[in-house]
């Protein structure tokens, strides 16, 4: 079933803009006064990143007005294998000021609006406020539930996507949706996973097309809103799996026992980057690259426990380290494999799945078990800049 169109069309359209979207014009079901009511939308993509990318690209070029970009980033080498709105020379960059410019490239005629910071809840509701339609292309649960609540408090639209490995999902979430359809974020994952148990795409990695495939769904479902054609996916979860190239829909539900949502809140605390046993085994048991650094030249007898993924081992690691992935320590499969006699230092990528870790092994009674903050990526910054980062 079909809503309402979102956004009221604006008053015509100009010569050259009925030659550019001249393809749109002839479309029944979009014609003139759709294409208006895409001049009139003003849309907020929360990040220029993976999804972000195709996104604004897409809304740009479909002749959405005005766009906003909140994006705090700099472009980084690794962005760009699938983050297609960034180039080489745009390398150390604000993204948003990169996607800024992609765009103006793309269509002169929209207007995009800056907001180059970290949305947190001091200032997503003011933000939130000058735009008809969110886009949320985020990849950690912290900004989910809060762009969710800020849209459920202001009664707007928001379109969701998700992006891991070779799978994807996209749904609309609109707790003030009409005729009762109304349904949010909390409804699909009412609590947020336990820290640590779901890896973000820097640690699992991301196929770079994937971006494409969901970031254009995406933007199919804000047309659809703006314009009021088609059946939105509110309601509906898809979920996309680029090796079995599937798409499959499951049917979402209101969550009877939700809690109504009155206020934001500190959704890092919420959420957590890290459990709470592993944030008290890290309090006093974290050393810093250089530390290991001194402690290896001084030759000190310890052991160097790599709990990343093989594959991540195969593409830069500390010398001297041993390969022991987390989950084998935390389901006790490991601890045999541990020297008993010396002491043990673990390390990651970046620090939080070592600290998971840490927190098993301290339960296990290595009492003198360390990590090292920052993990591969603080040795390769601080100690040793001719290893790659990823």
């Amino acid at each position: 079933m079909s809503l309402p169109p979102l956004v009221e069309p604006a008053a015509e359209l100009t010569r050259e803009e009925v030659a550019r979207y001249s393809r749109h014009l002839i479309i029944p079901e979009v014609g003139m006064v759709g294409q208006r009511r895409l001049k009139n939308a003003r849309v907020l993509v929360i990040g220029a990143g993976g999804l972000g990318s195709p996104a604004l690209l897409y809304l740009a070029a479909a002749g959405v007005g005005t766009l906003g970009i909140v994006e705090f980033d700099e472009v980084d080498l690794s962005n760009l294998q699938r983050q297609v709105i960034h180039g080489q020379s745009d390398i150390g960059r604000p993204k948003g000021e990169s996607a800024r410019d992609s765009i103006r490239e793309i269509n002169p005629f929209v207007a995009v609006n800056l907001h180059q910071l970290r949305l947190d809840s001091s200032n997503a509701l003011e933000i939130f406020c000058g735009y008809d339609l969110i886009l949320d292309g985020t990849d950690n649960f912290a900004t989910r539930y809060l762009v969710n609540d800020a849209a459920v408090l202001l009664g707007k639209p928001y379109v969701w996507g998700s992006i891991f490995r070779f799978e994807g999902q996209a749904s609309v979430f609109w707790a003030a949706a009409p005729d009762g359809r109304g349904l949010q974020y909390r409804d699909l994952y009412p609590e947020p996973p336990p820290p640590g148990m779901v890896p973000s795409c820097a640690e699992g990695g991301v196929l770079g097309v994937l971006c494409a495939s969901i970031g254009s769904i995406m933007v199919t479902e804000a047309i659809k809103l703006i314009t009021g054609i088609g059946e939105p996916l509110l309601g509906r979860l898809m979920v996309y799996d680029a090796l079995e190239m599937s798409y499959r829909t499951i049917r979402i539900r209101r969550d009877p026992v939700g809690e109504p949502i009155t206020e934001l809140i500190d959704y890092a605390e919420f959420c957590g980057t890290v459990s709470d046993a592993a944030a008290t085994a890290a309090a006093g048991s974290t050393i810093t690259a250089v530390e290991l650094k001194e402690m290896i030249d001084s030759g000190k007898d310890f052991a160097l426990i790599d709990v990343r993924e093989p594959h991540e081992y195969e593409i830069v690691r500390i010398p001297g380290s041993t390969l022991i992935p987390k989950d084998r320590i935390l389901s006790g499969e490991a601890l045999a494999e541990l020297p008993q006699d010396k002491p043990l230092v673990l390390h990651c990528k970046s620090g939080q799945r070592s600290a998971e870790a840490l927190a098993a092994l301290h339960k296990a009674g290595f009492r003198d078990a360390v990590h090292v903050g920052g993990g591969v990526l603080a040795w390769a910054e601080q100690v040793d800049p001719s290893l790659p980062s990823y």
